[in-house]
């Protein structure tokens, strides 16, 4: 059974930097493909970073380019994602998501988190 479990959103203000974490188990952070999603009120879901096989690639939204870093902790089976120069527009619903990268990439991942909020003010 896959659990996916998000940690570390808030309230920011622009320019200000979190960390989300996602404590995974059933199944192995390091194998397959693993991804952060976002969803603000009103907007479709959008995939914000994805990285694949323990950090053999990486991919990053347009958006969050520069600004954002995926990166994984194999010991603990956790899923993370450095979030620096926050910006309004980064308010949403971030979700830990994993499956085959087939499905990761094509946004239909089988498995979910139930998100923690990011909520950046000006």
């Amino acid at each position: 059974q896959v659990q996916l479990v998000e940690s570390g959103g808030g309230s920011v203000q622009a320019g200000g930097s979190l960390r989300l974490s996602c404590a995974a188990s059933g199944v192995t952070v390091s194998r397959g493909c693993m991804a952060w999603f976002r969803q603000a009120p009103g907007k479709e879901r959008e995939g914000v970073a994805r990285i694949y096989a323990g950090g053999v690639s990486t991919y990053y939204a347009d958006s969050v380019k520069g600004r954002f870093t995926i990166s994984q902790d194999n010991a603990k089976n956790t899923l993370y994602l450095q979030m620096n120069s926050l910006k309004p527009e980064d308010t949403a619903m971030y979700y830990c998501a994993a499956d085959t990268c087939q499905r990761v990439v094509a946004g239909r991942p089988n498995y979910w988190g139930r998100g923690t909020q990011v909520t950046v003010s000006s």
